[in-house]
């Protein structure tokens, strides 16, 4: 064997090992390489290399999927400086949660714009929400920009509390679509202007009502639409 051939081998093995050790360190496996920003829900104080403020007493736990953050559904939330989609012309909004009851209304994951000269929060926003009919959910998928805005809400689409889901939110620069375990659960027509700078909720709307009961173990935020077979692999099912 030549020195070339070696030193070529060598490179190779190493590729593939480096290839091996990508990809998020959760129980949300992807088939694709990792791209985009992940948020994993393992601490309270920083989330995504940004600070937090907590409110109430949200805890860290153990979960088939890995670490997560669990909120009580009265008055648990973070609150994360930062907007991760600011700017985003196209996107994929993807987390991996577990709803477990609590008030009808929730709204569980809240993206806001604020203006720049008074901080304050503008009506462009996007969210994640649901709604408890007894012992299920439904997705409630929020966007607005401007004056376009949509709520994708499919009330037949219901699925059991206590176990763990994906849900994505997705925007191709023409189409609104939202998903549940990478399953099509609505989808809009809407021009939606990129976001300013802002903040995030979790667990909380940005205005501290409609609290969330349950646990979310991480997010990707990906600046283009992803198609169902790029998402974060839906979790097994499991408390």
């Amino acid at each position: 064997m030549t020195l070339g051939t070696i030193f070529h081998s060598s490179v190779a093995a190493l590729a593939i090992l480096a290839a091996l050790q990508l990809g998020p360190r959760s129980g949300a496996v992807t088939s694709q390489p990792v791209e985009g920003v992940m948020w994993t829900f393992d601490r309270l104080e920083n989330i995504g290399g940004h600070r937090t403020t907590v409110l109430g007493q949200p805890k860290v736990i153990d979960s088939p999927v890995g670490k997560a953050v669990e909120f009580d559904g009265v008055d648990d939330g973070l609150f994360i400086g930062h907007h991760p989609l600011a700017g985003a012309k196209t996107f994929t909004w993807e987390a991996i949660f577990r709803p477990d009851g609590g008030q009808r209304e929730q709204r569980w994951f809240h993206l806001s714009e604020q203006d720049p000269q008074t901080g304050a929060d503008t009506d462009n926003r996007m969210l994640f929400e649901i709604r408890v009919v007894e012992d299920q959910w439904y997705l409630d998928s929020y966007i607005q920009s401007g004056t376009e805005s949509k709520a994708l809400i499919n009330r037949q689409a219901r699925h059991p509390l206590r176990a763990w889901y994906h849900v994505a939110s997705v925007y191709d620069g023409r189409e609104f679509r939202n998903y549940v375990d990478g399953v099509q659960e609505g989808s809009a027509q809407l021009h939606l202007a990129p976001h300013g700078p802002g903040h995030t909720s979790v667990g909380v709307r940005i205005n501290k009502v409609f609290y969330f009961k349950g646990a979310v173990h991480l997010a990707r935020f990906t600046r283009r639409a992803l198609s169902p077979s790029e998402f974060l692999k839906p979790p097994a099912r499991g408390r």
